[in-house]
């Protein structure tokens, strides 16, 4: 990819240098969106030069895939005109999605320079919820009535079908705009012409609400294989189309922000390097603080047994040991949770089996890592007895690996529960489960752990060590 884009620009450059914009027109036109894409982040100064000499129809949809601040700055250089231009030509889910995020100044302005027709339309989608399926919804769209015949509906097709963003649905409405049928195009070009449309429904179709929220909709799309949906309103009137492309858009979006709050940050609303310095430090400064104080009720756990560390000073050596092994098993569990409650595997309702197969493999893992923790105090021992090593464990060595061991199956167990059991509560009570990130997790079950692996101390070293 690196080499085809190198030739891109060595090309582009060629050209260039000829001042032959017609050749440069051609040249642009000829390749990949994405390779244009490309050339336009390598390019950044000739980036508004790019988008003028594209033909309109290109330039739209190499817009569509760029980031949003590179569409911005863009629109901000172009000349007026040409921005006018270009925003008129975008689909009208590409441009409110575009739109939604820009300041309200900035969104008057651009909205100004909409024909009548197009901001009519704008201003309906803004007006649906943000994240709604409403604001993804495209308007343009091929419908047809029952009584229509084949032939009819590909007269229609023809007429209206080059300024819809997808024709491989036909939709079927009433008088009235409701939503009766979805046929694809295909049953339309194999059937004979002078049948009717009420001939071919079988009035089984799939649709969206235009309130519903986008993560919804990606779920509807993976479940039934489809290219678009239609999108209605609470009476069933049919108000537009959504395509699997912005769907699939805003899934990666969505994925981005969770992974970003898993590692304990708010999302960016922009690629980290484009994000200011003040505005990327606030946005990691709040979980930060919050899991400082936190990490602070890990010493207020420690000055409890401050008595018995005096003791056995031996126990510290393996405080990060628990406190790592616990934070890590709850981070497992909570990611692998999370993304499975993302991709719909796991509800609210299931979260006793969750709870089940958590206890299980909790006790399983923690077993497993508990008895290496004691091989590793026995092979020491042992080497300790032979001359190989300095006696740090002394005579009692076999009751500090046992209270390795359980401790290391307790906190692996507990870690386990926690990391899996806080992103369903938090769904429950409304929340994101992303936020349940791992450092908050890890956190928690530091303190928890240490407190498992004092009291198990004190149980098995009583008498002896303590």
């Amino acid at each position: 990819m690196a080499e085809e884009l190198t030739s891109l620009e060595e090309k582009y450059e060629e050209i260039l240098a000829t001042g032959d914009d017609a050749a440069l027109t051609e040249f642009l036109d000829q390749q990949n969106i994405s390779d244009v894409a490309e050339l336009i982040y390598e390019k950044e100064e000739e980036e508004s030069r790019i988008f003028t000499l594209m033909s309109m129809h290109r330039a739209t949809r190499v817009f569509k895939i760029l980031e949003h601040p590179t569409q911005k700055r863009i629109i901000k250089n172009l000349a007026p005109s040409k921005s006018a231009e270009l925003l008129n030509e975008l689909q009208p889910d590409d441009r409110t999605d575009f739109f939604e995020d820009l300041p309200n100044e900035v969104l008057r302005e651009l909205i100004k320079t909409l024909s009548p027709e197009e901001r009519k339309i704008t201003l309906e989608l803004l007006g649906y919820p943000e994240n709604s399926v409403g604001r993804l919804m495209n308007p343009d769209y091929v419908y047809v009535y029952e009584y229509n015949t084949v032939a009819e509906v590909l007269d229609i097709i023809r007429g209206v079908g080059k300024n819809t963003e997808t024709i491989d649905v036909i939709y079927v409405i009433n008088k009235h705009g409701e939503l009766l049928d979805d046929l694809r195009i295909r049953e339309f070009i194999l059937a004979p012409p002078s049948m009717k449309v009420s001939e071919m429904m079988d009035g089984r179709f799939i649709e969206l609400n235009a309130n519903d929220d986008q993560e919804s909709a990606y779920e509807v799309f993976k479940m039934n294989n489809r290219v678009a949906l239609p999108v209605v309103d609470d009476f069933n009137v049919l108000l537009g189309i959504v395509t699997i492309d912005d769907v699939l858009w805003v899934a990666g979006e969505e994925f981005s922000e969770d992974i970003q709050k898993i590692g304990g940050a708010e999302a960016l609303d922009m690629p980290y390097l484009e994000t200011p310095l003040f505005t990327l430090v606030k946005k990691r400064v709040g979980w930060l603080v919050i899991l400082f104080f936190g990490e602070t009720l890990t010493a207020t756990a420690m000055a409890f047994y401050n008595d018995e560390l005096a003791k056995v000073i031996v126990l510290t050596n393996f405080i990060p040991l628990i406190i790592s092994t616990g934070g890590n098993s709850g981070t497992q569990a909570s990611t692998l949770i999370i993304q499975a409650m993302a991709l719909g595997e796991v509800s609210i309702k299931e979260w006793w089996k969750v709870m089940k197969r958590e206890l299980l493999s909790g006790f399983l893992l923690g077993t497993i890592l508990g008895l290496i923790g004691f091989f590793r105090i026995l092979i020491w021992a042992m080497l300790m007895h032979k001359g190989f090593m300095l006696d740090i464990y002394g005579a009692h060595w076999l009751l500090l690996g046992i209270t390795v061991g359980v401790s290391l199956i307790g906190v692996v167990l507990w870690g386990s529960i926690t990391g899996s059991m806080l992103p369903i509560l938090l769904k429950w009570l409304g929340a994101d489960p992303a936020s349940s990130s791992a450092p908050f997790v890890a956190t928690l079950v530091d303190v928890t752990g240490l407190i498992i692996f004092f009291n198990v101390a004190l149980l098995v070293l009583e008498g002896t060590m303590l």
